[in-house]
């Protein structure tokens, strides 16, 4: 009995230690680790294309819009598709959009990776002022509490 015990809290830690791993793919990343806090800007613009990408392998696919400004399109990384098809606010081609967020170097050429999102009166936000996911335990906060 104390062997069968002993076997179910290896796999329970396990479990939990692997569902860690696999909800922080995008936040515990060195593509996540891209967004500087001191390179951030606010770009407008009209959206010509709306994408899935994967950022890096083992990621899950994210959300990719290209946004035409002034000074020539860049491409918008939003964050992962589960995420942002969860949002109230959708963004489509053709749409104004004005985007903060922190200019970076993908695949050696200029990005952004979006914190905030402004559409119309609709602010779609992804990260906090430290760059931080808004979606990291976001499946785990919208979940009934057990009280066991």
């Amino acid at each position: 009995m104390k062997r069968i015990g002993i076997v179910m809290t290896f796999f329970l830690i396990n479990a939990l230690f692997f569902a860690g791993q696999s909800f922080g793919r995008w936040s515990n990343t060195t593509y996540a680790r891209m967004y500087n806090v001191n390179t951030v800007e606010t770009i407008s613009g009209s959206v010509t294309s709306v994408d899935q990408f994967i950022p890096a392998q083992g990621m899950w696919p994210g959300i990719h819009i290209i946004v035409e400004t002034a000074a020539g399109e860049i491409p918008v990384h939003l964050g992962p598709v589960w995420y942002i098809s969860n949002q109230n606010m959708q963004i489509a081609v053709n749409d104004t959009v004005n985007v903060t967020g922190s200019r970076i170097v993908f695949n050696g050429a200029p990005a952004i990776i979006a914190a905030q999102v402004t559409k119309g009166t609709n602010i779609l936000t992804l990260r906090d002022n430290n760059g931080f996911p808004v979606w990291s335990g976001w499946r785990g906060r919208n979940q009934p509490r057990r009280n066991w």
